[in-house]
């Protein structure tokens, strides 16, 4: 047969349409495949897009009137009627929206992903709106029929999978920066909290220990507890300890406070002459704030505290002998 028959073809979204003029049944085939964007060699079946009659005789092709309008469909497609349904969405651009249902599980049912794709067709920017949920259906969704409910190309139909599971790849990557974070946040105030707690760092031996206020006396030594924790903990405890011990120490002499300490002669002796210096220098102080005292006060309390100026002169030589 030689006459040429004008007719339409479309794919199973009804997407994608053309008006080719053929020779054949076999004709329409191979032209519909490259105008829909099928493989060259993927069998399709020609079913009237109307009412889903499959053609498979010539003989009946060339019986139809022109301007018949095929609908071209590879093995995992079935025909379905156009369902149409109204929009009414902020996102659409039209009133109407036509919508086919799906056809790779043969159901009446629509596929999860298939709205999806008409927001997308009607609206690229509506991707920004969409959850995570649906972005993953996009990405799961065969890529083939993706391509042919976006009226795409495959290539751009998987370009834009990939696109869209980069996406979801890099909001996974930063929820887990942002869990990473937390936990160390946490570990690093927990660590700060132990520091604070007294006696963390109270290991003995000459480093510095913090120690409670023990007012409790020693029996054997007749120090309060603190006093000799102080001695036999803290660097420089000299000047940690109150005047009135310094001159109890300062009293008690070298060989009364080793056996107090258990310590040797020498570490003693050292000990009492720091003592010694920082009880000097302590009132030395006292004595110079009695002299500006005594600058501006009354002959009467100046005589006064001359006198107290000389009585702690001899409290500190009596422990000196």
């Amino acid at each position: 047969m030689t006459d040429r028959k004008a007719c339409k073809v479309c794919n199973f979204t009804r997407q994608k349409s053309h008006g080719l003029v053929v020779l054949s049944l076999d004709d329409l085939k191979t032209k519909g495949r490259e105008l829909l964007g099928f493989s060259p060699i993927a069998p399709v079946t020609a079913v009237l897009e109307d009412d889903g009659t499959v053609v498979e005789d010539q003989a009946y092709f060339l019986c139809l009137p022109s301007n018949t309008k095929f609908m071209l469909l590879n093995e995992k497609e079935t025909w379905s009627p156009v369902r149409k349904i109204d929009g009414g969405t902020a996102w659409m651009a039209r009133d109407s929206l036509m919508l086919e249902t799906d056809a790779v599980d043969s159901s009446s049912a629509a596929a999860p992903w298939w709205d999806l794709a008409q927001q997308i067709k009607q609206d690229l920017t509506s991707i920004i709106l969409m959850s995570e949920a649906d972005l993953q259906t996009l990405v799961d969704a065969p890529c083939a029929e993706l391509a042919s409910a976006l009226g795409f190309q495959e290539k751009k139909a998987k370009e834009l999978q990939e696109t869209l599971q980069r996406v979801l790849d890099r909001r996974e990557e930063e929820r887990q920066s942002k869990q990473l974070l937390q936990l160390y946040l946490k570990a690093v105030e927990q660590e700060n909290r132990l520091k604070e707690e007294p006696g963390q760092h109270s290991h003995g031996g000459t480093r510095d220990v913090d120690v409670p206020d023990g007012m409790e006396v020693d029996t054997a030594s007749g120090f309060m507890s603190r006093t000799l924790m102080v001695l036999k903990g803290k660097t420089s405890p000299e000047t940690r300890l109150s005047t009135e011990d310094l001159q109890m120490i300062v009293t008690r002499g070298v060989e009364a406070m080793e056996q107090v300490l258990s310590w040797d002669r020498v570490r003693t002796a050292a000990l009492l002459q720091a003592c010694e210096a920082e009880l000097t220098r302590r009132l030395q102080q006292v004595q110079a704030v009695q002299s500006i005292r005594s600058s501006t006060q009354p002959d009467g309390s100046r005589q006064s505290s001359e006198k107290s100026t000389e009585a702690g002169k001899e409290s500190q030589a009596q422990g000196s002998k």
